[in-house]
């Protein structure tokens, strides 16, 4: 068994590896960029090694710098988690070639499963069933426009070289093609530096459908089972599960048999996920459901195969890589329960999933051991930092349950149960995708998210149970010995209406909530008798103002007096929500605009955010051009409202 590795990753996989390494008794070495110094990966290591600026282009993607860190720690390994280099061949030839232990496959089976054209081409002549489609030579705007016109609208122009939702366009008419494929291959040059694309028919009632695969250096492959990966928003997983609703036993076997082969035809070696995607218009049938791709590496979503199989993947990767045979044969593994697991991330999906960064001043994620079917994996704690250049997850809640309905019912507690301040998450958003009815069913495919955004991303908006405790915490202060407040603090009336003889009076408390003014008619006769009120996940308190969490978001509450919430949404402000670049101005000052007309747009965190205008009004103020490098709070625009 390898006795030291490096990780040549962070966030939560990195402490994900961590854990097991020490079970394992692995000595272990983070590396880390200036970002990350105080990150939780590197506080958990036996050692740490500083690899450059917070850049991951000048940090976590420079391998000749974390081969060093190897050898200079004595380090027998690196393992790369997932991201960054895990997918790099030649990365992974420069660690063998330094003498090094690689915790994955072999270069080759990375570079034979990379170009998405040659690996579909490679998967048919090995009997694994592919998409229809194109994987042509001739990249001629004229031979595509041909060849998609011959498989029939819709199609989808794919990046061969492309990965995460980059690089892919839906085509529904052919006089829609050439713009498609200009701007499908302009992305791809840019973000993969290969232009080169594919054509696949697009299906239209489209689920996501992977296998488990695990190959040793003996010739052993097994798989582990299916996930279903469905839930999706523009190509990113949102929450995933195993096994997958509505899989029978001829269909799993005949789709896990040819992941099998897949990876038998590359002599793979260690974790490997088998993609395919399944025309569910009819159910999941083994006729309708073709390879997509092969990911090389370890998954973000490897925990629900780990829960309903009860196996240890990354202690699987480190004993594979250490030359030992699998721990398991196919006839002993097993399906037990159902495992589902959402991505937490820190972005508001009220406001297009725009990231938020900064601390993490109150956190509190509901796992083990107190609730029990619940487990985390995160890299942050309560004070850590959200930082602008990595991707904002902040943990991945997994469940695992007897059956699919309990753990979609324990997913949405978990979620409901978070607490997170002044970060946002999208944990309410994960809650409603629970509970959404067509979810439950399992009649998902990955355009659900796209079809019901308008209703899933909706903000939230405080129960009324939630408004009377926040008025009953004012009216406490109100008369409280010790908070200092006057009468005229608080604005309320003296309520008569409905009036009856003995009837405890009630108060109309008005408090500032999103920018805008809330009246609240609390029953004085409540706090008379001496109810006490805790939410059930915590609050944090001052003088005037009051954070409340409920569901999975949180509200901010102040006196209307004070007029300190929501100021930056009620005067038009659009205030930069992180430090980034503008990328695009699309208004000038004085132009009249409605609301949710894009404004400008930001690049920040290796992805675009559109600011828009919070209400119909003019541009009163402009304060950026497109090229500028913005700060964090940076007031940007401003919006006055039309006159009513």
């Amino acid at each position: 068994m390898i006795t030291s590795l490096l990780i040549a990753n962070r966030g939560e996989i990195a402490c994900r590896i961590i854990r097991t390494a020490r079970k394992l008794g692995v000595r272990t070495v983070a590396v880390h960029s200036d970002a990350d110094a105080k990150a939780l990966h590197v506080r958990m290591a036996d050692e740490a090694v500083h690899i450059g600026p917070s850049p991951a282009r000048e940090s976590y993607l420079v391998g000749e710098r974390i081969i060093a860190a190897a050898k200079e720690t004595g380090a027998e390994a690196i393992h790369p988690g997932y991201g960054f280099l895990s997918e790099n061949a030649d990365f992974a030839q420069a660690v063998l070639d330094a003498g090094l232990v690689w915790v994955g496959p072999k270069p080759d089976s990375i570079r034979a499963m990379g170009l998405k054209d040659a690996a579909k081409t490679l998967m048919a002549d090995a009997g694994v069933p592919v998409t229809p489609g194109y994987l042509g030579e001739d990249q001629s705007p004229e031979r595509l426009k041909a060849e998609a016109d011959a498989i029939g609208y819709p199609v989808l122009i794919k990046a061969v070289a492309g990965g995460g939702g980059k690089g892919m366009r839906r085509v529904d008419e052919a006089a829609a093609f050439m713009d498609a494929l200009e701007s499908c291959k302009r992305e791809a040059a840019s973000s993969f530096g290969n232009d080169i694309v594919l054509l696949e028919k697009y299906i239209l009632s489209p689920r996501h459908i992977e296998v488990q695969v695990f190959g040793d250096a003996h010739g052993n492959v097994v798989h582990l089972f299916e996930r279903d990966c469905s839930l999706q928003r523009r190509h990113q997983k949102v929450i995933e599960e195993a096994p997958a609703p509505g899989m029978d036993e001829a269909t799993r076997e005949a789709v896990c048999g040819a992941a099998v082969r897949a990876a038998q035809a590359v002599n793979y070696e260690g974790a490997g996920t088998i993609e395919f995607i399944a025309d569910a218009s009819e159910g999941l049938r083994a006729d309708r459901i073709w390879f997509m791709e092969m990911n090389t590496r370890l998954q973000v979503e490897h925990p629900v195969t780990e829960e309903i199989t009860g196996q240890d993947l990354v202690e699987w990767q480190l004993r594979v890589a250490s030359g030992e045979p699998l721990p398991k044969r196919q006839d002993e593994l097993s399906i037990n329960g159902w495992a589902i697991e959402a991505r937490l991330y820190a972005e508001d999906p009220a406001k297009g999933f725009l990231p938020s960064v900064g601390k993490l001043d109150y956190l509190y994620l509901p796992q083990r051991p107190h609730h029990a079917d619940v487990r985390i994996e995160t890299g942050v704690e309560e004070g850590d930092e959200i930082s602008p250049f990595y991707d904002p997850m902040i943990a991945k809640l997994v469940v695992h349950s007897r059956d699919r309905m309990t753990a979609l019912d324990d997913l949405a507690d978990a979620c409901a149960g978070v607490a997170c301040h002044p970060v946002r998450t999208n944990a309410w958003f994960l809650a409603r995708l629970c509970d959404a009815e067509e979810f439950r069913d399992g009649r998902v495919t990955t355009g659900f998210i796209g079809k019901h955004a308008d209703d899933l991303t909706a903000h939230p908006k405080p129960s009324d149970d939630l408004l009377q405790e926040v008025a009953e915490h004012f009216i406490s202060a109100l008369w409280s010995d010790e908070s200092g407040y006057h009468h005229r603090t608080l604005r309320f009336d003296r309520g008569l209406s409905g009036f009856r003889l003995n009837r405890a009076p009630s108060f109309k408390v008005t408090v500032q909530w999103n920018g805008q003014a809330v009246p609240i008619e609390f029953d004085m006769g409540l706090y008379d008798r001496g109810t006490e009120w805790e939410p059930s996940t915590g609050s944090i308190k001052d003088t005037d103002e009051i954070t409340v969490f409920e569901d999975g978001a949180y509200f901010d509450f102040a006196l209307a007096s004070r007029g300190k919430v929501g100021a930056a949404l009620s005067d038009g402000a659009l205030i930069a929500p992180m430090p980034g670049k503008v990328t695009s101005v699309d208004v000038s000052a004085g132009e009249q605009v409605t609301k949710g007309q894009r404004l400008l747009t930001l690049e920040a965190m290796k992805m675009e955010h559109g600011l828009v205008a919070p209400f119909d009004g003019v541009v009163a103020e402009l304060n950026v051009e497109a090229g500028a490098q913005v700060q964090v709070e940076a007031v940007l625009a401003r919006v006055e409202a039309a006159e009513k």
